[in-house]
């Protein structure tokens, strides 16, 4: 489950950044920058009880 939620905030990291050089869109690109941010701080909080 940890490396699931890795792979998906890596996912999010890299599609944040393709959207912050490509795009100019506002919402999306932050919104995809929290997620990413939720992702690994779940992922941590879960390594640490394990």
């Amino acid at each position: 489950m940890r490396s699931i939620l890795y792979i998906i905030a890596v996912i999010l990291v890299i599609g944040w950044l393709i959207g912050a050089f490509a795009y100019s869109a506002t919402g999306i690109i932050h919104v995809l920058l929290v997620l990413a941010i939720i992702s690994f701080l779940v992922g941590f909080i879960r390594r640490g009880k394990v």
